[in-house]
């Protein structure tokens, strides 16, 4: 950035985010008295922030995702109009001066992902309408501040992976407003103020690796679809009243003193994708006869007490991709369990009988040992072979074999082994001519990640959605923040379809360049897997807001005023016209025009300002040939949705639509 940009005296708005950028901030322009916004984001900054600050009209500062080094300036404790000041993803030090505290205006703070240390200013929320207080990964250690829902607008608390400890404000007991709370990796200890389970809007309860205390509550703010408390000291049994927490997607207890038995309520959450029990004291067996788990990935309920036999309807669990009922007291036969389960773990139980064929190979070796009763037709799984006393029959008669029988067996012997050996030269003469199944990279973007990074992080913990055509894991990349990773297959006899949904989508988004439309980074691919690596969108996808307008609360009028700060006329309309502008930039702006064929609410993301983004673009079509916008009939995309300009033949971009 050249040090004359501090001399443009009558500049009142820059934008020079997602550049290239280096070197210094020229400090000349923190004494522009015109400036109102100045945003740096996304570039490769260094230095210190200049710390003279008189740009006394500066409202949003955004500086996220440089190296700036330092210490956050005392004289942006002067910015009484101030309402955004980002800072994140840097490498900033020291303590937040306490004036930024007490600053009038403020409504999102966001300093997550730096060394910043020592104590929260305690007036944080007391004098402005503070909305957002980000300030996750960082070392800062004592209380959260007291009154940072003052003022009743507080949307999102992330405080993750920092020292902070003590109880939490009682306060927070009385704020529905919020959407977030994410204090999970810190050493606060103590009850939950009651009022906090049950806040009204509340979507994402994340409170895991800490020291709290107390029972589980009968009743969950009717919106929570993440719910983690695991590694904590809750005690107690699961309520009854679980089977009222009809939104959780993910239900995270593990390592805790939760105790007595798991009643049939739970089986009741038919939209569970994750449920984790394990390191518990929970005892009996499971009340799962009828289970209403469509859409349930994983469950863990290994080291516990749990006994009698595993039932049957596991296994009538489609999407079930991981079962751990390890360290228990389980006995019987294991039932049929569909072979889609990748990752299952029945070890250290009392199970009797003969393990499925399905599971007998290598790749199940260590998912039944220590259960004494159980008996293998391989023995690839370290257990007791099934037919060992017809084996033993077999040797005593093999030693009365006639000597011709024996030279027999013999020569047999060695042409097999001719056989195989010359298989084995020809498959290793064929992987030294080119076969190389390591991971290739391509980018479309300027990366500050490799392969490995995102391989190595892709675990079931990660996992934020799954569909048709795979799953998706956000991906946390060195504390640089996060990607999100779709996950198409993972098998060498490639479906046609998946495999032109995933071409398509590559080849779509590595030539668009659009605000509006999610942006795809890299492709990461091998002989086996295909991986789409994109930027993250904080705010997940359209539907889920939507949605969240049928939930009931016990006050219509706060509820209503809730929801319109949440998702307002203002902000739907402003995503209205993202997604239009993201649309007209795909059908007059690309060379050939791209039509998306599945715009749904799903498939629209948005971000933390709450811009669209459209996504997914697996069924998406270039038009090469102009006349094709004519003749495209065939009904496509979602079922029960046909686009406007599939109907009666008329044109796709068809305006009277």
């Amino acid at each position: 950035m050249p040090e004359p940009m501090g001399n443009m005296v009558s500049l009142e708005d820059l934008d020079i985010s997602q550049n290239s950028l280096t070197g210094k901030i020229p400090s000349g322009l923190f004494m522009l008295k015109n400036l109102s916004r100045l945003l740096l984001w996304e570039n490769s900054l260094s230095g210190e922030i200049p710390d003279v600050v008189e740009a006394l009209n500066l409202t949003i500062i955004d500086l996220a995702e440089n190296n700036l080094t330092g210490k956050i300036p005392d004289d942006f404790g002067k910015l009484q109009k101030l309402t955004g000041l980002s800072l994140a993803v840097n490498n900033l030090s020291g303590e937040i001066p306490q004036s930024i505290g007490r600053l009038p205006s403020l409504i999102d703070f966001k300093i997550l992902i730096n060394n910043l240390s020592g104590t929260l200013p305690p007036d944080f929320g007391l004098y402005s309408k503070l909305q957002t207080f980000h300030i996750a990964s960082n070392s800062f250690r004592g209380k959260l501040p007291e009154n940072l829902c003052y003022h009743g607008e507080l949307l999102n608390l992330t405080v993750y992976e920092n020292h902070l400890s003590g109880e939490l404000p009682e306060s927070l007991g009385n704020c529905s407003s919020l959407l977030e709370v994410k204090i999970y990796n810190n050493e606060f200890y103590g009850k939950i103020p009651d009022g906090l389970w049950r806040a009204e809007n509340l979507l994402f309860f994340m409170i895991s690796h800490n020291k709290f205390i107390g029972e589980l509550p009968q009743k969950l703010a009717s919106g929570i679809s993440i719910f983690d408390i695991s590694y904590n000291q809750f005690y107690g049994g699961i309520p009854s009243g679980v089977s009222s927490w009809t939104n959780v997607v993910e239900f995270i207890a593990s390592k805790n003193y939760l105790n007595g038995s798991i009643p049939q309520e739970l089986t009741n959450l038919s939209k569970l994708q994750k449920l984790l029990l394990d390191q518990n004291q929970l005892k009996g067996s499971l009340p799962f006869d009828a289970i209403s788990w469509n859409s349930l990935v994983t469950l863990n309920l290994s080291q516990n007490q749990l006994n009698g036999q595993i039932p049957v309807s596991i296994g009538h669990l489609k999407s079930l991709n991981v079962l751990d009922l390890s360290e228990n007291q389980f006995s019987g036969e294991i039932p049929s369990i569909l072979p889609r389960i990748t990752d299952l773990n029945l070890s250290s139980n009392h199970l009797t009988g003969r393990v499925p064929s399905e599971f007998e190979n290598s790749a199940y070796d260590r998912s039944f040992l220590n259960n004494s009763g159980l008996c293998a037709d391989t023995p690839e799984l370290n257990l007791t072979l099934c037919n060992s006393n017809s084996n033993h029959q077999s040797q005593s008669k093999d030693s009365s074999l006639s000597p011709i029988l024996i030279v027999i067996l013999v020569i047999v012997s060695i042409l097999v082994a001719s056989v195989i050996l010359f298989l084995i030269i020809k498959l290793y003469s064929k992987r030294k001519q080119g076969f190389d199944n390591s991971w290739k990279l391509t980018s479309f973007q300027r990366l500050n990640f490799t392969e490995s990074d995102i391989v190595s992080s892709m675990t079931e913990h990660n996992i934020i959605g799954s569909g048709g055509y795979g799953t998706v894991y956000r991906v946390d990349i060195d504390g640089l923040g996060y990607v999100a990773v779709k996950k198409i297959w993972e098998n060498r006899k490639l479906d046609n379809n998946l495999e032109k949904s995933f071409h398509t989508e590559v080849k779509i988004l590595s030539s668009i360049r659009h605000r509006n439309i999610v942006k795809l980074l890299c492709c990461i691919s091998n002989d086996d897997t295909m991986l789409l690596v994109y930027e993250y969108v904080e705010n997940r996808s359209l539907d889920r807001w939507l949605q969240k307008k049928t939930v009931k609360s016990s006050s219509t009028l706060l509820s209503s005023s809730i929801h319109h700060a949440v998702l307002d006329w203002p902000k739907r309309l402003q995503i209205a016209i993202g997604v239009a502008q993201g649309l007209s930039y795909m059908h007059h702006e690309c060379s050939p025009p791209v039509v998306h064929r599945d715009v749904k609410t799903s498939n629209i993301l948005l971000d933390a300002q709450f811009n669209a983004k459209v996504a997914d673009f697996g069924l998406a079509r270039m038009l090469i040939n102009p006349e094709e916008l004519a003749t495209m009939s065939a009904v496509i995309g979602s079922f029960g949705y046909m686009a406007p300009g599939e109907i009666n033949d008329m044109p796709i971009f068809c305006f009277s639509c």
